[in-house]
Order: structure tokens, then C-alpha cells, then sequence
């Protein structure tokens, strides 16, 4: 256990010694971590001196560190590597880390020390970091109820406490849904219209049940290929139900009455903090700034994108109807018609270009176009300690040969790991006592595996997957600020998506594709009218993808951005919400919200429309690059030096503008989807 306590690992470069880890260590590894930031926090006030920056702002960046890299390793593969061991820990060291928590922002002295400071902000002579810093600091404690009189502090505990045990519950609720279900497929009939890839990998998942025939799981490689080309329309339909009752079934695994405690219980957060709703808490410290331009910005691109939806909706009805005399599109029906409507329009279709989309060329492809926007070279090593086997470990580094950042990577679904893609880091970067300590950053996805006959292929969404996690690895990656929460990827939560979204960009051009998308048995180049089939298809169906989207960010601001204690089923609340956007008839056996981990169990509660505000950004940063040469160093440099270096030492707006010359422009965006 020692050397997990230790902000030094005895490893190389200092990188988390995964095997030597054992489950057992976490329990007291937290408990002795919380210790120590306990003693470092009444070092701070216990200090005789007078309140300075440095003895007070930055001893507190500084402290509970060790406590930080612990947690962070241990969460990190509750998500990517869990066991019921593991979830039985979260749920035991989540209530004392939020103890903790609440014991530092509610802090009486410590609170008054941080106040005396930041009431003579203005005759400190701080830089913008360390001005943004001191912000930051003062908020997290008024924001956090440092101001709350004594009973109200101890109902915001109650609170926290409880939120922490029903996020974790949620998560672990979805993912055993997840993993209960299979579908067992022995005539092979019902495999018609599948490609080779997937029947070859359900063949091998069912072997490895020991089963005869196919096993098809809930998990995106094996459900989405089965939605979109099994004939089968009945399999289809079981399917997704399955998918969309998951947590939703009445049984020990449903969270309907989690998703309203945990609604309930920001609500009533928010209002002892002194604000009407949980959205008016979260996004005070956003660029949208508060509910009411959110909801006018999301109602603003629905009046824009309803229309073309509507549209598109018809003529996928209609070429349901003339293919298949299908009089009513339900929603199994929609990746499957909508990828032979794609097929008969662009003669394109994921089977056609996989064979160009070897992972491994994929993930060297975005590697290239990092070293020539940003002079980055990265170099697989094998004598750094990885969790799994799966997980390829990289030396990042500089034009110059110095260590940028090491990265993980982690590609393929298990038993133990969540659905989705992620970015995450075991590592921030930050500067102390004049070391750059530099980051070590992940990326999770969930790709078809391998099988005996060929290489992981990836369809084109999964490639623009790839490339938009590995976006917001360059954001952690070439950090480079002074204190570690106002690094890489810490930035305002509608600002965050930006390097990722802007990174997808790159799969659409030609001379980039030039680079990775090679056949993976002849070495061809992806031919170029595939090429231009991408970039025509790139806006198809984007007035429905829109709505979509739109109908999720929605539906949070619905739960977050008013009272929820009105809400008495969660189900019949979701319908009235989604009506506007609602293209296909409702799944009564389904409900979204009950698996909606984004905000339910991830960061993103009254956050959703952040991916359609960072779209505004990335379309509009983009159309700079065309402008330039999608390659232009000038450009690219711009981009680094006051976007992804800077994390979230000063407004993002300031930020972007300092790259972009202006404000973000929402034309852009709407002209890339066809929109206008």
C-alpha cells in the first residue's frame, strides 16, 4: 500500500503502478490520503501570518494531492476495469470524500482566510492565472455554502453524501442492466443483412458462453450493428427495447426513483445556496450563464432544424414504404432504413469503408495530424504499467524531444468497463517549484474487438469517435498552466467540447484521410469519390441527428432548470418534454432518463446543450482552418497557444477570441449541416 501513498511513484516518469495495486489497498490508501489533507488544510489555518496568496490560495491548489492521484486511479477504473469488489469500495469511500469535501468548503476559518485575500484582489498584482485562481477558490466556497448558517451547513452534508451514493448507484444500476442481457440467436436465418464482422464476433462471444450459434449484447459494437442491418424487423425490435428499458423494468436494478431523488435533492441544494434552480447554480459559471439562454438557444436551433427534420422524416417514411411497404416507421426502424436510404442516395455504406479504417491506422492517423498541427510525435513504449492488457501506454513528445505527456489508450468493451467513449487523466499537469509536471491522459472507447480472421475495423461514426476523445486528450496533453485545477480539460463545462468537436473536422478532408485511411489488405488509399461520398453524406439526416440532440438537452433542462418536485413518474414527464421533438412514436416499455448517465451519473446535469454550443465554436474555428489550409501552422498554433494550452486560466470567450480575431458566428454551423 505505501507506494499508492506517495505523490511519487517509484515508476517511469512517475506513472500509476497499476499491478501493483490490490482492491484491498483503495480503503486504506483513501482513508490515510484523507488524512493528510486534512493536516495540510489545518496547516493552512493554523498559520500565525497574515493571509497572502501564496500561504493560503496556493497552499490550497496544492494540498491533497496524494489523496487526488489515489482517487483518481481508483475511479478511473471503476469505470474502465470494475468488479463488484470495486463498486462496494465506491460506494464506502464516496460518502467520505464528500465528507471531506464539505469539511474544506465549509471551513469557517479556512473560508475567512480565502476572503481576507480576495477582498484585496485588487492591490495583489496577480496574474490572470492566479486572478482566475483566487476566483475560483472564493466561488467554490460561497457557491458551496461556506456563507450558510450552521443547520443549513448540515443539510447541505445530508445532501451531498446522499447524491454521491445515488450517482454511483445509477451507474452501476445501468451497467448490470447492461450485462443481463443477451440475445441468443441459433437459426441463422435471423442473420441475414448482417455483415461478416459482427456474425463472426456474436459466433465468437456465444463459444466463449460455451452456447451453440450467436450471442448479441447490449454493448454499442455488437447492439448498433444488429439495429442497423439485421432484416429481422422483429429481432430488431427486441433488441431495442432491451436497450431502452434498461433500469426501467420494476426490479432491483430500476432507477426510476433514483433519477427523481437525485433531481430533487440538486433542487434543494441549489435553493439553500440562494439560487432558484440547479441549472441557475451550474450555469453561473458557464458561457450560457443562465437557464433562460440555454433554453433560447436550444428552442432557437429547433425552429431552424425542425423543419428539415420533419422533411427528412417523410422521405425516410417513404422509402420505408416503397421498400418494405412499411406504413409506419418505429424507432428499430431508424438506423436500419436510414443506412439503406444512405446506401441507395450515396451508395455508401459502413461495411464499404471499414475496410479503410483499421484502428490501429486510425488512431496513427490522428497521432500524424497531431505532429503537424502541434509538432507532436508519439511513440508506443511497453515498460510502463498498464491495467489491462488491452491498454497501449505512448510517450508523448515535442518537436524538441521533450516528454509532452504519456498516453493511454483503451479501446475494446469487457465485462467490467462502461458503454461510451471517454477522456480522463491519471495525471494533471502543473508547475511547482519550477518542474513542469506533465500529464498522463487516457482514452476509453468501446470498438469491435479483433477476430480470428481480421484486424478491429471501424465504421466511420467510430472513427469520428476516435478523433473527438483524442481532441480532448490534446486539451489535457499540451496543458500548460501553473496550478493543476485550471489545467487541460478544466475549463467551463460549455467550453470543454470545443478541441474535441473541432478535432472531428480533420476525418471529413482529404488530405487527412490521405494519411490513415488505407485498406487494410491491399494498402490502397480510400478512393477518392468515397471520399467525396463522406463529405456529401456528412449532413445527411442531420435535421433528425439535430432534433435528437436537442431533445436530450432539453429534457435536462427540464429536470434541472425548474422545481422537479412536481414530477411524480418519470416516464410520462419524459414523454410531455420530448413532444416537440418527437419523431417517432413513443416505446411505452422504454424510458431515456433511467439510463442517462451524461447527467444523471457524469458532469454534464444542466450541461447537455454544451455539446450544440461547442458545435457553434467548432464549426466556426474549423472554417478558420479552411480558410488558412487545414494543415497552416500560423492557425494551428493560434489554436494551441490560447485554447489548448491554457486550460481555464482566463474566460473562455477571451480565449477564443484571442484565437479567432472575433466571436463565434452561428452560420457556420448551420451551413455544415445543411440547415441553411
Amino acid at each position: 500500500m505505501s507506494q499508492i501513498l506517495t505523490n511519487k511513484f517509484l515508476t517511469k516518469h512517475n506513472t500509476a503502478p497499476f499491478s501493483e495495486i490490490k482492491t484491498e489497498d483503495y480503503v486504506p490508501a483513501i482513508t490515510e490520503g484523507i488524512q493528510l489533507t486534512r493536516t495540510e488544510i489545518d496547516s493552512i489555518v493554523s498559520n500565525p501570518e497574515k493571509p497572502t496568496f501564496e500561504n493560503t490560495i496556493e497552499a490550497l491548489e496544492f494540498s491533497g494531492q496524494i489523496l487526488d492521484r489515489i482517487t483518481s486511479i481508483f475511479f478511473n477504473l471503476n469505470s474502465a476495469e470494475t468488479s463488484d469488489e470495486m463498486q462496494k469500495i465506491a460506494q464506502e469511500v464516496s460518502p467520505m470524500l464528500t465528507e471531506l469535501s464539505n469539511d474544506i468548503t465549509l471551513n469557517t476559518a479556512l473560508f475567512e482566510k480565502i476572503k481576507s485575500v480576495y477582498n484585496q484582489k485588487d492591490n495583489l498584482n496577480l496574474t490572470t492565472e492566479q486572478a482566475m485562481l483566487l476566483d475560483k477558490k472564493y466561488k467554490n466556497f460561497s457557491r458551496n455554502g461556506a456563507l450558510l448558517a450552521d443547520e443549513k451547513k448540515a443539510r447541505l452534508r445530508e445532501i451531498d453524501t446522499e447524491l454521491a451514493k445515488l450517482k454511483l448507484t445509477f451507474g452501476e444500476n445501468v451497467l448490470a442492466e447492461t450485462n443481463a442481457y443477451e440475445l441468443h440467436v441459433t437459426n441463422e436465418e435471423d442473420l441475414k443483412g448482417l455483415p461478416e464482422g459482427t456474425i463472426e464476433a456474436a459466433r465468437s462471444l456465444a463459444k466463449s458462453n460455451e452456447k451453440e450459434g450467436w450471442i448479441f449484447t447490449l454493448d454499442i459494437p455488437s447492439y448498433l450493428p444488429f439495429v442497423t442491418y439485421a432484416e429481422n424487423r422483429e429481432l430488431r425490435k427486441e433488441l431495442s427495447i432491451a436497450y431502452g428499458k434498461k433500469a426501467f423494468q420494476n426490479n432491483e436494478f430500476d432507477n426510476q426513483q433514483n433519477v427523481l431523488k437525485i433531481a430533487n435533492l440538486r433542487h434543494e441544494r441549489a435553493n439553500l445556496l440562494g439560487y432558484a434552480t440547479h441549472a441557475n447554480f451550474v450555469l453561473e459559471e458557464r458561457m450560457a450563464q443562465n437557464p433562460e439562454k440555454v433554453t433560447a438557444f436550444l428552442n432557437d436551433l429547433l425552429t431552424k432544424a425542425k423543419p428539415a427534420a420533419e422533411r427528412e422524416f417523410q422521405q425516410l417514411t417513404n422509402f420505408a414504404k416503397k421498400l418494405d411497404n412499411i406504413d409506419h416507421l418505429e424507432k428499430w426502424d431508424s438506423s436500419y432504413y436510414s443506412e439503406k436510404l444512405k446506401q441507395e442516395l450515396f451508395n455508401l455504406d459502413d461495411e464499404k469503408l471499414k475496410p479503410y479504417f483499421k484502428l490501429e491506422n486510425v488512431q496513427n492517423g490522428a497521432f500524424d495530424i497531431a505532429n503537424k498541427l502541434f509538432g507532436l510525435t508519439f511513440t508506443e513504449v511497453f515498460d510502463i504499467d498498464k491495467y489491462h492488457e488491452d491498454v497501449h501506454t505512448f510517450e508523448v513528445s515535442d518537436a524538441e524531444g521533450n516528454l509532452v505527456a504519456i498516453f493511454y489508450s483503451d479501446f475494446f468493451p469487457r465485462k467490467g468497463k462502461r458503454n461510451g467513449a471517454w477522456m480522463t487523466s491519471f495525471k494533471p499537469q502543473y508547475i511547482k517549484e519550477g518542474i513542469n509536471e506533465r500529464p498522463h491522459v487516457s482514452i476509453v472507447c468501446n470498438f469491435t474487438k479483433p477476430t480470428e480472421t481480421k484486424p478491429s475495423l471501424l465504421t466511420f461514426n467510430e472513427v469520428t469517435t476516435l478523433f473527438h476523445e483524442f481532441g480532448h486528450a490534446l486539451h489535457g496533453m499540451l496543458a500548460n498552466t501553473t496550478y493543476p485545477s485550471l489545467s487541460g480539460t478544466s475549463v467551463y463545462w460549455d467550453f470543454v467540447e470545443l478541441p474535441s468537436q473541432v478535432m472531428e473536422n480533420w476525418c471529413y478532408e482529404p488530405e487527412a484521410l490521405a494519411l490513415f485511411a488505407h485498406h487494410y489488405e491491399t494498402g490502397e488509399v480510400i478512393p477518392q469519390e468515397f471520399v467525396n461520398k463522406i463529405k456529401e453524406s456528412a449532413s445527411f439526416l442531420e435535421g433528425i441527428a439535430t432534433l435528437r440532440q436537442l431533445s436530450f438537452g432539453l429534457l435536462d433542462m427540464a429536470f434541472h432548470g425548474k422545481n422537479p418536485s412536481d414530477i411524480k413518474d418519470v416516464k410520462t414527464f419524459e414523454k410531455a418534454t420530448m413532444e416537440d421533438t418527437a419523431l417517432y412514436p413513443d416505446v411505452a416499455e422504454n424510458c431515456m432518463s433511467v439510463s442517462f448517465s451524461h447527467i444523471f451519473q457524469g458532469g454534464y446535469s444542466s450541461g447537455y446543450y454544451s455539446y450544440k454550443w461547442a458545435e457553434v465554436l467548432d464549426a466556426d474555428a474549423f472554417a478558420y482552418f479552411q480558410e488558412k489550409g487545414i494543415f497552416n501552422k500560423e492557425v494551428a498554433d493560434k489554436f494551441k497557444d490560447n485554447v489548448l494550452s491554457q486550460g481555464g486560466t482566463d474566460h473562455p470567450m477571451t480565449l477564443y477570441k484571442k484565437f479567432r480575431g472575433q466571436e463565434p458566428k452561428p452560420e457556420a454551423l448551420l451551413k455544415r449541416a445543411g440547415l441553411i
